[in-house]
Formats: structure tokens, sequence, C-alpha cells
């Protein structure tokens, strides 16, 4: 007779799935304000001089976000806590967590001070080209040290997402970006009603990122409390266990944030390029966060804690039943949305940011970069689940490894195709970094987690490319009669071709799913039938 261990497969992937659809669907409503939020900023302040210094500024507090919030210590975080959940010591793990907040309060409060005080040397090496523009340089500096305090709350609210995450709460953590799209998009309207100057704008700005931050942390707390997270209770910054995470977390900084360490090499290659390259490749690349973290990283976030589970009850079996299920859902999804934002690339960022002082020239260029970005989206997508898997069983050498060469790889991509390529060549050697870093990831966890059923894997996966490669065909035609090629096309039949060929691509895909015996699709539409049910 089999115990309960012996099969805990089903369950987890349950699990999952139910997480990710969870945490899917609030990154969702996420991205739809997000995707707000850079409408009215292209909309303000087009691709120039403004636009580049405040991508570049926010680039540096949001890469410490992922470095130290998202990236590290959520992921070394994670393990240890499930580890002490699963050996049934509660009450330890609640004083775990909020010795993490403090000592982490301390440790964000100090890195935000040296940030606000070497802001000029931080710009300096971050962007170098800005330094052939004094009054560029000055207002990226200035925003600088107006967002550089944003990392010590969104550092915070990371933490708590980890917390909630092994808790069984995925909501709140996802939805919580929300507040801070809302908290932008009011600040830019607010500073435009008392003057009409693009600094004062660009400021005014750069303090609703501060106001998103502090919303942002404050909805975590009641989640928090609820399942016997109490700040008020007496306990000093140090665990014992936090001896384990400090292990983890330092070489995790580049294991889980090599895909930003790249989009940041490009921002600061692209400082070098002719105006207005920075702010192409910023809008190009919330166009593939947009499946990236609805799918990705939402799937993403939901497998850690189940690995963790595993992998501190020695399961090794499950644990690879589980890669599997997460990485064919994945690629079931990002593949064919890869397809779509090629075909589509162009229509979408006319739909979305062609107004103001975002014109047809910045609407091409930066079409141009997403194309190069899409090419990428799978590997993007996949590179999240291999390395929440080594992170399961507390092996960050690997993905530090791997992360290394996949850095050096893009900048020496980066250098040599940006020169025939411009800021197209930084998008492409962006993606081909993160190809290597997954193949350098997968022949490694061949050889450690060797219970994985790879056949079914490839399988799905070509299974999956035939049904995107019929669907492209369909959405061709569909474009060709909806979205005329050359001429302005106005925005009601944008949104109608779009649509059209997003539904009818998407009707194609699945029907070729069900014909080809994709497991996955119907997952999907369990997720999508849940979702419309709620």
């Amino acid at each position: 007779m089999a115990s309960k261990s012996d099969n805990p497969t089903p369950t987890e992937n349950q699990n999952v799935t139910r997480a990710a659809g969870v945490v899917g669907a609030a990154t969702l409503l996420s991205r739809i304000f997000g995707y707000i939020r850079d409408m009215v900023f292209a909309s303000f302040f087009g691709a120039g001089m403004a636009a580049d210094a405040f991508i570049a500024a926010f680039r540096i507090p949001n890469l410490l976000r992922r470095l130290f919030g998202e990236g590290s210590l959520s992921i070394a975080f994670v393990p240890v806590f499930t580890e002490i959940m699963v050996k049934d010591n509660r009450e330890d793990a609640m004083r775990l967590a909020v010795s993490a907040l403090k000592l982490l309060l301390v440790s964000l409060t100090v890195v935000a001070v040296i940030g606000v005080l070497a802001a000029p040397l931080i710009i300096q090496i971050i962007a170098p080209g800005f330094s052939q523009s004094p009054e560029k340089l000055f207002l990226t500096v200035t925003l600088t040290r107006i967002m550089f305090p944003y990392v010590i709350l969104i550092g915070l609210v990371a933490l708590c997402m980890a917390i909630l995450n092994v808790l069984g709460h995925f909501a709140a953590p996802a939805i919580a970006p929300v507040l801070l799209n809302l908290a932008m998009i009011g600040s830019v309207f607010i500073a435009s009603r008392f003057s009409d100057s693009e600094t004062v704008r660009i400021t005014g700005l750069a303090i609703g990122v501060l106001l998103g931050g502090v919303l942002q942390l404050i909805l975590q707390a009641p989640y928090l409390i609820k399942h016997g997270v109490l700040f008020w209770k007496k306990s000093g910054l140090w665990h014992p266990a936090m001896k384990k995470v400090g292990i983890l977390i330092l070489p995790t900084i580049f294991g889980a944030a090599v895909y930003q360490i790249n989009i940041l090499v490009g921002t600061l290659l692209a400082s070098l390029l002719p105006a207005g390259s920075i702010s192409y490749l910023y809008y190009a690349d919330r166009l593939v966060q947009f499946p990236l973290g609805i799918f990705a990283q939402a799937a993403a976030t939901a497998v850690l804690p189940s690995l963790s589970r595993q992998a501190a009850n020695g399961d090794r079996k499950g644990m690879g039943e589980t890669f599997g299920h997460s990485m064919s859902l994945v690629l079931f999804i990002t593949i064919p949305a890869m397809v779509g934002l090629i075909i589509l690339r162009e229509p979408i960022v006319a739909l979305l940011f062609k107004r103001g002082a975002f014109d047809m020239n910045a609407t091409r260029l930066t079409s141009d970069a997403l194309l190069y970005y899409a090419l990428g989206l799978w590997a993007f997508a996949a590179v999240r689940i291999v390395v929440s898997t080594f992170y399961a069983m507390q092996d960050t050498r690997t993905p530090v490894i791997t992360a290394t060469i996949a850095i050096i790889a893009n900048i020496i991509l980066g250098v040599v195709l940006m020169g025939p390529m411009k800021h197209c060549g930084l998008a492409l050697a962006t993606s081909l970094s993160s190809v290597v870093n997954l193949v350098l990831l997968v022949i490694v966890l061949r050889k450690k987690l060797g219970v994985i059923r790879w056949r079914p894997l490839f399988s799905n996966c070509i299974k999956t490319l035939a049904a995107s490669g019929i669907m492209a065909c369909v959405v061709i035609v569909i474009c060709r009669f909806l979205i005329p090629l050359e001429g302005s096309v106005g925005q009601l039949r944008l949104l109608a071709g779009i649509g059209a060929g997003v539904i009818g691509g998407a009707v194609i895909f699945f029907g070729m799913s069900w014909m080809m015996k994709i497991p996955e699709w119907k997952i999907v539409v369990g997720l999508m039938k849940r979702s419309l049910l709620r």
C-alpha cells in the first residue's frame, strides 16, 4: 500500500496551477494599469530627454529591487522559511519572518542613503553618455535621488510577498503593483495641473513612485497580521536561520537577476547611441514583460514553494514532475505569445503609445526593438522556472556560474551588435544571452535531477511550435485585411485589427493544440473558465 508521501505530485501540480492562475490574473490587472501608465508616460514625455532621464534613474532602484528584493532575498528566504514550516515549527517560522523584515529595513535604509549620496557617480557609471549633456545629467541625478528610497519600500514588499506565498496567499502581493501604477498616473496629471514644464512633470512622476511604494507596503500588512506575522512582537534583528539565508543570498544576486542586469547593460550601452534609444528599449521591454509577468513570473512564483516543500521532504521524483509540469505550461503559453508579439508588434506599439510626443518614427523604432526582445521571450520565461528549481534545492552556485557567463555574453554581443544594428542589436544581445543561460542551466539540471521526463517535454514543445506556426499564418492573413501596411490608421481600427488577430490566433492555436493532443491546453482552458466564473 502506497504511503501519502509516495504520490504528492498531483497535489503539488494542482497547487502550482491554482496559484499560477491567481498570480496570473492579479498580474494581468496590474499589467493593464501598467500599460495605461506607460501610455500616459509616452503621451507626456515621448522618447526625449526627460523620458531617457527618468528611465535611466528608475532602472537603478528597480534593479536593486530585483537584486535585494525579489531576485535574491525572496528566493533565498523561501526555501529556508519553508523548511522550518514543514518541520511544524510555525512559531519559530513567524519569528524568522519578523526578524527578516527588521533586518531588511535596516540594510536597505543604509543602501538608500549611500545611493542618494553617490547618485552622480552612479549615473556616470550607468549612463556615461549623459555626461555630454549637463542638463540631462543633472535631471537624471535629481530623479535618482528622489526615487532611491523606493528600494526600501519595494524590498520590504518583496519579502512580504515571499512570506505570504509560503503561507499560501498569492493575490495581495501580485496585485500590489496596481497601486504603484495608479500613484504614478495620478502624479503626472496632478503635476501637469500646476505646471507645463517637462521637468516639473517628470519630478512629480518620481514622487509618485515613492507614494506607490508606500501604498504597496500598506496593502501587505493586514494579510501578514492575519497569518500570524506580528510586527510588534519582541524579536531581534537576527534569527539563527538567517545565517542560512545569508549564505544563499549573495550568490542569488546574480543568478536570479541576470535578465535585469542584462537590461541594465543595455541601458548603459544605449546611452552611447542617439537620443531616444533608451526609451525605445524601455517601451519594447515593457511589452515583453506583459506575457513574461503574467505567465512566467506567475508560474515561477507559484512553483517555488511547492518545489521547496518537495526538496525539504527529499522528494526528487516529485520535484522532477513539478518542474516538467511547470516548464511545459510556461512554454505552451509563451511560444505562441512570442509569435503573436512578433507579428503584431507595430500595431500594438502604435495602439498603446502613438500619441502626443510619441510619433510614427518612435513607433517604428520601438517595434524594431520589440522584435528582437520577443525572440527571446521563451528563454526569459524558461530560465525563471529552471532557476527556481535550483534555489529550491538550495543550490546557488550553478545559477551564479551560468548567469556570469550569460552577462559576459550579453556585454560582448551588445558591443558587437550595437554598431550595425543600433538599439536593436542591444535587444538581440539580451535575447541571445538568455538562451545561453538557459542552455547551460538545463545541461547541469539534467545531471543533478535526472528524474525529469525530458522526452514528453520536448515533444509538447515541438507540437506547440507547430500549432504556433499555423496560428501565425492565420494572424498574418487577418492583419493584411484589417490593418493596412502603409498610411495612418485610426485607434479604433487598430484595436479592432489587433483584437481580431488575437482572438482568431487563439482559436486556431487552441484548436490545433486539441487536434495535436497537447495536454496543457486543458489546463489553460480550465484556468480561464475558473477565472471567468470568479
